[in-house]
């Protein structure tokens, strides 16, 4: 046993609280049925892994909803009338000659 009191006091509700939750757990025949410490530790971490999860592909979910949404929403560009648009800042030349077309 440790010197220091304060350790002694949390030792003995260590024990305490496990004997109160085997007893809980088990009954009266707590003598032969003991609960792994690991065990509580590996289902909360199955539970919170789980609950990850599904937070994710919730969000995920509410965002492929959202974007959805938003295109459905937009309006459809309309098409010119004008026909095709020429990125050259040039005006049209006449073909083979190389000279300008007179507007």
């Amino acid at each position: 046993m440790s010197g220091n009191y304060g350790t002694q006091v949390i030792e003995s509700v260590a024990v305490r609280r496990r004997r109160l939750r085997e007893a809980w757990l088990f009954g009266a025949e707590r003598t032969k049925n003991t609960l792994n410490e690991q065990t509580g530790k590996v289902f909360a971490s199955v539970l919170i892994g789980a609950l990850a999860c599904a937070g994710c592909a919730g969000v995920s979910y509410f965002k492929s909803s959202m974007a959805e949404e938003e295109q459905q929403n937009r309006p459809a560009p309309t098409p010119t009338p004008s026909g095709p648009v020429s990125l050259s800042p040039k005006s049209p030349t006449v073909r083979g000659t190389g000279r300008r077309r007179n507007p």
